[in-house]
């Protein structure tokens, strides 16, 4: 007996289109500085030595390592079971009912769009390339990054051509005297000049966090008022379902920060509806957090803390899940509970590892908050469990009467609500029990209640617990598996030796010896070929079958590689070991070696590793400076 919750996800891509499906982040600044600033010219000057070619070399192949990283380059999520591709271009008529409220959202702002300019080249060449979305999004708080950017470009601009005879002396004398020179001249006008895409200049603001309302403000409310209109006239020509997700919910943003929270509850509910379409973690969760963001300021906590609570899966990015965690800390500390708040603000730093400035800097100023407050108010009422955030019901629980050697069920308090006597039983799921009488070697489903909903004549020898909507059972308690659902229909019929319970939509089964996986109406998806279905998370823990983005470790003779949920090979088998990163996979070698897969399965870092722990370094220094926007 067993007993018994980015930028990530949303930014402007770079100009060239990328192919389909991998998350997206909104904000493309990040991105810029990372890969634009190491990226050399094209070509090698003749007044290049050897030692500055082989750099070049070596910044272009962490450039291309880098983009390909944040891009993605494959999204094995980018579609539900059964959704189509016409589905996912079609945009508003992919939905139930999203139509006429984009109709009404174009009317609402038709004045605006008539006054913009065209997105340029580059933003259309972002929007296609918003089918390749990157892995995490990134929105900065850009410091220096003018500078930056120009301490990188200058040297490769300022040096003409030169025979070898001048090669040294212009390394040493000319470089950095004209460097300096540009450097002044440019920084000061980039400094001022804000990026002509709303996307970008949406990620270089520089928000104030007020230090008693823990709430942003912006530093040019007018500029952000030409933000939001620029991010209208884009919503303009966003046809597909990521686009609209993902420009709806920045206007969203703009709009609260703003103040005008009618405008920005509207836009985010719509963006949410638009991101659940698209089937894909990060960006849902983005979305997901960027309409919390919206209720807390309107005063709606409930419902802002149970979509914190569910937009946090442990699948997520550890920079996505800190700044969420900071985000729902901010909401517990508007009601008071400043416990909780704590909690909250203590794992967003755990989950960074004390290595993000600015996240420390921000919690700093929190926890004074805090501090004050609870001066005067004290810390609140004691911390709420994520099932209660979420607002689940709290099912009884067995327990055993020693003396019989009974099983029956408690409530919360500890309660008898269901009486010890069953010989077996297992823990409420969905609602539901299996149990089993001491006289019976068969098994019966029951309610909360205890009244039967699947008698025990029914002849179920082995039973497994319900998972969106079924149950796998069995006639003769060793083989021949079927599903059903709570009221006993057949929904999958017999005939698999081995099962595991529904996940996503997808449940893994064995038949004539090898996994495969099939979908809730018995359609197989994944070919039942392979000696293992089972998929290890960078975080420790393994999974059944799927994970929430629809990824699934395979084992074939020993080697193991990875299927999305249409049944796709991403990765063929032929790794000892792999574990799905958020970002990317992690593979050993037979030495015990540890590098990295790209999401389409290409090299992305050499095994010469000798842990994962030293991969997951190297990828977080690829995606360095990243930090999703709420």
């Amino acid at each position: 007996m067993s007993a018994a919750a980015g930028g990530d996800e949303d930014r402007v891509e770079q100009q060239q289109p990328a192919p389909a499906g991998f998350p997206a982040q909104d904000e493309p600044a990040v991105q810029d500085r990372i890969v634009e600033r190491d990226r050399p010219e094209a070509d090698d000057s003749p007044a290049d030595s050897p030692a500055e070619r082989a750099e070049r070399a070596e910044r272009t192949e962490r450039a291309g390592r880098t983009e390909r990283l944040e891009r993605g380059e494959q999204d094995p999520s980018a579609e539900r079971p059964g959704q189509t591709e016409q589905t996912e271009q079609a945009g508003p008529e992919a939905l139930d009912s999203p139509a006429e409220p984009d109709r009404q959202d174009k009317q609402a702002r038709q004045a605006h769009q008539d006054q913009r300019p065209e997105p340029d080249q580059r933003t259309e060449q972002a929007e296609q390339a918003e089918q390749a979305e990157p892995a995490e999004q990134a929105v900065p708080h850009q410091r220096a990054e003018r500078a930056e950017q120009t301490e990188q470009t200058v040297p490769d601009q300022q040096a003409e051509p030169a025979g070898p005879d001048q090669q040294a002396e212009q390394t040493e004398q000319a470089v950095p005297d004209q460097q300096a020179e540009q450097t002044e001249q440019a920084v000061p006008e980039q400094q001022v000049e804000r990026p002509a895409d709303p996307e970008q200049a949406l990620a270089a603001v520089r928000w104030r966090l007020n230090p008693e309302t823990l709430r942003e403000e912006a530093p040019e409310p007018e500029a952000l008022r030409e933000i939001r209109d620029g991010l209208t006239a884009k919503l303009g020509s966003a046809l597909d379902n990521r686009s609209r997700a993902r420009l709806l919910s920045l206007r969203s943003v703009a709009s609260r920060v703003l103040g005008d929270l009618d405008d920005a509850l509207a836009d985010a509910r719509l963006a949410h509806t638009y991101a659940e379409a698209t089937g894909e973690l990060r960006r849902t969760a983005l979305v997901r957090a960027r309409l919390a963001e919206v209720l807390r300021w309107r005063g709606e906590y409930a419902e802002a803390d149970r979509l914190f609570a569910s937009a946090n899966s442990p699948e997520l990015p550890d920079r996505l899940r800190a700044v969420l965690h900071e985000h729902a800390g901010r909401c517990c500390y508007d009601q008071g509970r400043l416990t909780e708040a704590c909690l909250h603000f203590e794992r967003a730093l755990d989950l960074r590892h004390g290595d993000d400035a600015e996240l420390n800097a921000r919690t700093a100023l929190a926890l004074d908050a805090v501090a004050e407050r609870a001066v005067t108010a004290g810390f609140g009422p004691k911390p709420r469990s994520r099932e209660v955030v979420l607002g689940e019901e709290r099912y009884p629980v067995p327990t055993l009467d020693e003396e019989q050697q009974l099983w029956g069920y408690a409530d919360a308090e500890g309660n008898l609500v269901v009486e010890h006597r069953y010989a077996e039983v297992q823990p409420f799921r969905e609602g539901m029990a299996w149990v089993r009488r001491p006289e019976a070697s068969r098994w019966a489903l029951i309610d909360a209640t205890g009244a039967a909903l699947i008698e025990a004549n029914n002849g179920y020898r082995a039973v497994g617990s319900f998972a969106e909507g079924l149950a796998w059972v069995s006639m003769d308690g060793k083989g021949r598996w079927m599903a059903v659902d709570p009221t006993n229909i057949v929904k999958i019929p017999p005939g698999y030796e081995d099962v595991r319970p529904f996940r996503g939509g997808l449940a893994a089964v064995r038949q004539n010896g090898g996994w495969g996986a099939v979908d809730r109406t018995g359609q197989v998806v994944v070919p039942t070929r392979y000696h293992g279905l089972s998929t290890a998370l960078a975080d420790g823990r393994y999974v059944d079958g799927f994970t929430e983005e629809g990824l699934a470790g395979v084992e074939l003779a020993g080697r193991r590689g990875v299927v999305d949920r249409t049944g796709r090979v991403l990765v063929v088998p032929a790794y000892p070991a792999l574990v799905v990163h958020p970002v990317a996979f992690l593979v050993s070698d037979d030495s015990g070696r540890w590098g990295a897969l790209d999401r389409r399965g290409e090299p992305l870092i050499d095994p010469v590793h000798p842990s994962q722990a030293a991969v997951v370094a190297e990828i977080d220094q690829l995606l360095a400076d990243t930090s999703p926007v709420l």
